[in-house]
Formats: C-alpha cells, sequence, structure tokens
C-alpha cells in the first residue's frame, strides 16, 4: 500500500532527475585527465553514462538503492508498496546484468562506479581507481 495519494506520488516522482551529480563529478574528472567521451550514448546497451570509445570502455555510475548495491546501507527495501518495489528493483539488476553481458560479449569494458564510492571521505580513491581500471587491458567486469 502506497502511503501517497497519486498526485503526491507524481509530485515526488517528478523531482527524480536522470543525471546525478555524481555522474557529473565523473565527467569532469575523466575530463580533467585528458580522457575524451560520448555521455549517455543510445546505441550501447543500458545506454551508459560515460562512453570511452578509444579505451572501448563503458561506465556505469549507478545509484545504490536503484541497482540495489550489495551490502550497502543504501540499498534499502521501502517498506510501503514492498510487493511493486521488489519486483521492480529486481528488473533493475536483472536488465543491468542483461546489458553488462550484452557489452562484454561485443569486446567493451564495464566499469560500475557505486554512489556511495563517491563520497567525499572515499572520492579520491575511488577516482584514481577509476583511471587505473580504465587504462587495463581485461574486458572483465570492473566495480569500483
Amino acid at each position: 500500500m502506497d502511503n501517497h495519494t497519486e498526485p503526491q506520488r507524481h509530485e515526488n516522482m517528478s523531482h527524480i532527475r536522470s543525471v546525478s551529480s555524481k555522474e557529473i563529478i565523473i565527467r569532469k574528472y575523466l575530463f580533467s585527465k585528458g580522457y575524451r567521451y560520448r555521455k549517455n550514448d543510445r546505441r550501447y546497451a543500458g545506454c551508459p553514462d560515460v562512453v570511452l570509445p578509444k579505451y572501448r570502455t563503458v561506465i556505469f555510475v549507478n545509484g545504490c538503492f536503484w541497482h540495489q548495491h550489495k551490502g550497502c546501507k543504501k540499498a534499502t527495501m521501502p517498506k510501503s508498496n514492498h510487493e511493486y518495489w521488489e519486483a521492480k528493483l529486481k528488473n533493475n539488476v536483472s536488465r543491468d546484468r542483461k546489458n553488462m553481458n550484452e557489452l562484454r560479449s561485443n569486446g567493451w569494458k564495464v566499469i560500475i562506479i557505486w554512489e556511495c564510492k563517491l563520497e567525499k571521505n572515499k572520492m579520491k580513491k575511488t577516482l584514481a581507481g577509476l583511471t587505473r581500471e580504465i587504462e587495463k587491458n581485461d574486458l572483465k567486469r570492473s566495480v569500483i
């Protein structure tokens, strides 16, 4: 059961934007290091947040709640309308897995950056790790 009326829920959801400040942090960092990229390129499975064609690498900046980051305190299950949210979030995770497998089978390296790893006390280490992952030559999925 939803605690909000339909107009209240619509108002809440209308404030959620597709581009997060976390994605902007990643893009600015990459540009400052000389990387050139495309953003939200719909030609690729899952519409990656950043595509680095020169390195055949795609980067997804995933929200811990929306993509259910295992072991993260932000990946909670809402108590209201539980059945809806459980199905929705499981579908998100399943779709992510399918998109990543498709990208890898087409020769792309997939890097996932979780939003909790971009908090102020962890950001510097995460960004340094991102540069290392881009420069690696393996096609394994990298999670930062």
